[in-house]
């Protein structure tokens, strides 16, 4: 694999003239965000060496390299899903290509059903930690070059506290109201049962959703400061589930995405790049 980051990075350097220092995935809610960046080289992730393709029909493909608030960005406009039949290093194999393009802060977004009481559609939840217990793969497994980091890496704090604390001042200048919590990552792509929300609200998580948690488990592989947050786009609560409306949960995203391509935005403009 490390020779496969090498080309795709090579590939990709060989397109820009920026070393960008923030990686930024834009899941559900925060597919905006690219109509903030100052774009400089757009790449479909076909044409980059080894990047696997997105399947899932409402993600895009591409990479974006520029600037946003004036820093150096890499952008990832889609994602990967181990449900679209990826392994869980095919799924990570981007942030690999981030962190040897001179990455060192991820910011990532996601949709998740809400399964605090306390939570509402359309909240925000900053992710203060995950459970990654029920994946089926770790993207860790398999040979571990020293260029990918410690063979046994600490995750006693997956997300950065100073960025999480940040990012509830930037909020509260903003008026933006966010929530924070735990979230579940599962294999998917089928919802969970009534049973299966019981089970995982009394592991202690907030929400759960398909993804995010294997880029994040490999982020701080590589020592990279991690921000998270989940757009709550529909209630997972077992005595009152209803069936789940694809067009109201996207729908939910859409509500939410101002409040959190605002925040995302701010916190760039206060990185260091």
């Amino acid at each position: 694999m490390l020779e496969q980051i090498q080309q795709a990075t090579q590939f990709i350097q060989s397109k820009t003239q920026r070393t960008p220092r923030i990686g930024i995935i834009l899941g559900t809610g925060l597919g905006a965000l690219a109509k903030e960046l100052i774009i400089e080289t757009t790449l479909s992730y076909e044409t980059i060496p080894h990047f696997p393709l997105s399947t899932v029909e409402f993600h895009s493909g591409k990479l974006l390299l520029g600037t946003l608030e004036g820093k150096p960005v890499v952008v990832m406009q889609g994602r990967f899903h181990y449900y679209e039949g990826y392994s869980m290093q095919q799924v990570t194999f981007p942030v690999r290509v981030m962190h040897a393009l001179g990455v060192r802060t991820l910011l990532v977004s996601n949709a998740a059903g809400g399964m605090n009481p306390d939570f509402q559609t359309t909240d925000l939840m900053v992710i203060e930690d995950h459970i990654s217990l029920l994946l089926p793969q770790n993207p860790l497994v398999g040979p571990n070059p020293p260029e990918f980091g410690d063979r046994f890496p600490d995750m006693s704090e997956p997300y950065s506290k100073s960025l999480i604390d940040l990012a509830f001042i930037l909020a509260a200048n903003l008026g933006i109201p966010l929530k924070r919590g735990v979230y579940v990552s599962v294999t998917g792509p089928q919802l969970e049962t009534r049973a299966e929300y019981r089970m995982l609200r009394q592991w202690g998580a907030d929400a759960v959703g398909m993804s995010t948690v294997p880029e994040v488990i490999v982020a701080n592989q590589m020592g990279m400061a991690v921000f998270g947050a989940s757009v709550i786009t529909d209630m997972c609560f077992p005595d009152t589930l209803e069936k789940a409306d694809i067009t109201k949960i996207i729908a939910a995203a859409g509500t939410a995405e101002p409040k959190l391509t605002a925040l995302m935005k701010a916190l760039v403009g206060q990185l260091n790049d």
